[in-house]
């Protein structure tokens, strides 16, 4: 593998791993030629997944935007990037297991949503206000409505 420091094209592996519940393998790996130490992720290469966009266009499935979507949801609130990516990996496992080659984008957001609103109310409408695409306070409100609606009152 590539060294991402100085490019040098060997390396060796000191350490190897499961990662992501037996997704993938971490390898910790040092260059041959500079010495630095840096971490790869070996995944094993599955059919490509086409999602349909609103527009009829087909692009292929990305786990990292999905992924930074969340990150800017749930910026400043207290979850760790692993339960993110965690969600992602769920979801993705899912989409996978329902839909065989083609997936619209609104079942991956409505799965994303779903997820998302079990782990962070706050993140979920945050999310919720880019997905659904609120186009004003009423749309905001009655998303909101409908979360405390399924909690029941809280306290002050």
């Amino acid at each position: 593998m590539r060294c991402p420091f100085c490019n040098h094209p060997d390396s060796r592996v000191l350490d190897s791993r499961p990662a992501h519940g037996g997704a993938e393998i971490r390898r910790r790996r040092e260059c041959l030629a500079c010495k630095r130490r840096f971490t790869s992720y070996e995944r094993l290469e599955e059919t490509p997944l086409w999602v349909v966009k609103k527009d009829g266009r087909r692009e292929p499935f990305e786990r990292t935007k999905i992924l930074g979507g969340l990150l800017t949801a749930c910026e400043k609130r207290p979850i760790p990037r692993e339960r993110l990516e965690t969600l992602v990996d769920a979801v993705e496992r899912d989409v996978r297991d329902r839909h065989s080659d083609e997936v619209a984008t609104a079942v991956i957001g409505e799965a994303v949503i779903t997820a998302l609103r079990e782990l962070d109310e706050v993140a979920y409408v945050r999310f919720a206000s880019v997905y659904r695409q609120f186009t004003d306070v009423e749309g905001f409100r009655r998303e909101l409505e409908r979360l405390l609606g399924r909690q029941g009152p809280s306290e002050p």
